[in-house]
């Protein structure tokens, strides 16, 4: 059965550009635009990934994070912050809320690759 990743991210165009990576390698792909409809999909459907963005509105991804991991379901599920931001302490403020890995855009296609298969792996 192939593994479920959640992608949120405002940007559509960055969304379709991970969803066909993802889709391409043969995992199934659930879209967010934001960290609250992000919440909402994972709260409806389990997910084994998640691809979140930091930067967006309604929810931004670090209060997403924080959120999510108070699930128990989703304790120890893997995320992935991909996202434009480089600063020292969000990257900490992201670890300290659960985030596995941070990805800076543009990304790699086989670096996020790597990750998704390393954290799912």
């Amino acid at each position: 059965m192939s593994k479920k990743v959640l992608i949120v991210d405002d940007s559509s165009v960055m969304r379709m550009t991970v969803s066909s990576i993802l889709k391409e390698s043969g995992y199934e792909v659930i879209e967010a635009d934001n960290g609250q409809s992000g919440f909402d999909k994972a709260m409806a459907t389990p997910v084994d990934l998640i691809i979140s963005d930091v930067n967006m509105p309604v929810m931004d991804g670090l209060s997403f994070v924080r959120l999510l991991k108070e699930q128990s379901q989703y304790r120890f599920v893997p995320i992935i912050m991909l996202t434009t931001v480089t600063g020292q302490s969000d990257i900490e403020a992201g670890k300290a809320a659960g985030v596995k890995a941070w990805m800076v855009k543009p990304f790699d296609k086989a670096k996020l690759l790597g990750a998704v298969a390393k954290l799912l792996g």
